[in-house]
């Protein structure tokens, strides 16, 4: 029999949150490690009984996965390390199983995978959109704007968002940035500036070489993957994007597919983090209060 959740206090999830206890993470092909924070959670044996029979059988939850910090960042030997990496081993832990991810080029790549069955999950970070929960259970886990990273030592002229007009931007393509940039393109063009100029990739790290490489002048990312290039790699600057530049708070999601029925118990997992602290402490460890929700939610587009 399963040992029922032992609730810690928020104090506690912080204080390890804080310390940055040995780094930990997935790695590609292996189960659940423990959480960088050194929290091991207790499974809540409900939730585990409600996992659809065939996660159930397998004991693993196939995850799918994109090169792009600090969600993901994929080493040399293959592991797996992130924001992600520390959400996917919480949920392991409450629910019983393993967690696997497997890298892929992609939202696109991990949406027809998901559908096509060889993922359970993929954790973004992707907008929760009515058109994609057709097909979709979203859980909204955090929110956040679109940013333009650029090396500290560019020529390029880059002080304000507006000085993106007329310039090459690196994008990850079919990515809720490369809509947040075609925002920003008319916004340029109906202020008689010049219009952006979209370079597509597949992951954030190919951005990023972009805007070394001089293939683009700034790459484009969620503020929290700007938050991690500037502060956890350096040598770059970042600008935001405002509403008045077409830039909408997106709510970033984790997607399972509806006919999995996986969805509904993964939500609940989350309210069991958010309840105990270990959002709040994943969340603090990685610098990314700013852009946390006060819950998570199921389905959020469709609700709107």
């Amino acid at each position: 029999m399963r040992r029922p959740l032992r609730r810690r206090s928020r104090r506690t999830i912080l204080a390890a949150a804080a310390l940055g206890l040995a780094a930990g993470g997935c790695t590609v092909g292996a189960g659940s490690p423990p959480l960088a924070t050194g929290t091991n959670l207790a499974v809540v044996q409900s939730l585990h009984d409600a996992l659809p029979q065939a996660i159930k059988d397998a004991g693993v939850i196939r995850f799918a996965g994109d090169s792009h910090p600090p969600y993901r960042t994929v080493a040399p030997d293959g592991s797996v390390t992130g924001i992600d990496a520390d959400f996917q081993a919480a949920i392991g832990q409450v629910l019983g199983v393993r967690t696997r991810t497997t890298v892929v080029a992609g939202l696109p790549a991990a949406l027809q995978g998901m559908l096509g069955n060889r993922y359970d999950a993929f954790n973004g970070p992707v907008k929760a959109t009515a058109e994609r929960e057709k097909q979709f259970d979203t859980i909204t886990w955090m929110t956040t704007r679109t940013a333009y990273v650029f090396p500290t030592g560019s020529t390029a002229g880059i002080a304000r968002v507006e000085d993106l007009c007329g310039k090459r931007v690196a994008v990850v393509t079919a990515s809720v940035v490369e809509d947040q940039l075609n925002k920003l393109s008319r916004f340029c063009t109906e202020s008689k500036r010049p219009a952006t100029r979209t370079v597509g990739l597949d992951d954030t790290d190919a951005t990023l070489l972009a805007t070394r490489s001089g293939r683009a002048d700034a790459a484009g990312m969620t503020e929290a993957a700007a938050i991690d290039v500037t502060q956890r790699q350096g040598g770059n600057k970042y600008v935001t994007q405002t509403e008045a530049q077409g830039a909408t708070k997106d709510d970033l999601a984790l997607y399972v597919p509806k006919s999995s029925k996986l969805g509904p118990v993964l939500q609940k997992v989350f309210e069991e983090l958010f309840q105990d602290g270990t959002y709040v402490g994943i969340m603090s460890r990685w610098g990314l209060n700013q852009v946390s929700v006060p819950k998570p939610v199921l389905n959020a587009a469709s609700q709107g």
